[in-house]
């Protein structure tokens, strides 16, 4: 475990590292000057260009591309991501205030999508081709092809204009913030992002399930007298979980797409709000310290997967 372990790292941190080349060229070589864009343009004179060219020079962003990315590298591995370009703020805090309301979506989203998909899934292998297999499919279809914008904006017109049950923007109600009321405003977004992933999800357990409960072991389970929630439960369900696994892990980057249209859409104050705002202005410090983030949480989730496997599978070892 520990072998594997340190080499699952090693390749990580080399991935890592060329996730870090690839993003720091691609957003550096984007068009527009960030700094220009500072400037309003019915304040552009004469003077502008020397004062573009002085505050250039005052961050760096005269010196070579390889040299900004070199002088960047250096101090991210001390924990410096430098500093946004509009305000002035070190990144990792203006990251820090936005990070929590986006786990806390995706967090909450996700339990929601797993809590639809592993029921509806499993009844649907174990009814195949019935009403309920019929109904699960529709509903797994329907998050799939419907954009989860569309489903937002349904929503918002259904449940706070016509019924107001729920508010349609912000995480908390500023006048009384409590936490009765964060999960008020929580519920909406939530659920909406919970549908959009739950549909691959139960795709993904209804197949896998129903390739387990036609294996011999489920067969000589049955023949033994095994009840048949024991059968689905102890025996298949732990297996079928191994490529369910994967799905989940691979799945989070859609996940964090989803949540960043949903933050739009109900003005969630979260890092995909943030994402969007930085990358119309051009903030480039934002922007690569946003996509760093999101793939050392791609690259972590894929690591959970792979040591999941030994907990739910004692056939695969770790070598």
């Amino acid at each position: 475990m520990a072998a594997f372990l340190v080499r699952r790292l090693a390749i990580n941190v080399l991935v890592f590292w060329l996730i870090t080349i690839a993003i720091f060229a691609l957003v550096h070589k984007t068009p527009g000057d960030p700094i220009a864009m500072q400037i309003p343009a019915d304040q552009l004179n004469s003077g502008s260009a020397e004062f573009i060219a002085q505050k250039r020079h005052e961050l760096g962003l005269d010196q070579s591309l390889l040299v900004q990315y070199w002088h960047w590298l250096t101090n991210a591995l001390h924990g410096d991501l430098g500093y946004s370009l509009l305000n002035g703020r070190p990144v990792t805090e203006v990251l820090g205030e936005r990070i929590g309301p986006t786990v806390e979506l995706m967090g909450v989203g996700l339990l929601i999508s797993l809590l639809v998909a592993f029921p509806l899934g499993i009844l649907a292998a174990r009814r195949r081709n019935s009403l309920l297999d019929y109904g699960a499919t529709v509903v797994s279809l329907g998050s799939v092809s419907i954009p989860v914008f569309f489903v937002a904006l349904i929503a918002i017109y259904v449940f706070t204009l016509k019924f107001q049950w729920f508010p349609s923007s912000g995480i908390s109600d500023p006048t009384n913030p409590s936490l009765l009321d964060t999960l008020h405003h929580l519920v909406l977004p939530a659920v909406i992002l919970g549908f959009g992933n739950s549909g691959p999800f139960m795709r993904y357990v209804r197949s896998s399930m129903i390739t387990e409960l036609g294996a011999d072991y489920v067969r000589t389970a049955n023949a033994k007298g095994a009840s048949p929630r024991r059968v689905v439960l102890r025996h298949a369900f732990r297996n079928s979980l191994i490529p369910v696994l994967t799905v989940i892990a691979t799945n989070v980057p859609q996940l964090l797409a989803g949540a960043v249209v949903i933050e739009q859409v109900f003005a969630w104050p979260g890092m995909g709000q943030l994402a969007v705002s930085s990358v119309n202005q051009h903030d480039y410090s934002v922007i690569v310290g946003f996509a760093l983030l999101i793939a050392i949480l791609v690259l972590l989730s894929n690591l959970l997967a792979d040591v999941l496997y030994t907990v739910v599978d004692p056939r695969v070892r770790l070598r």
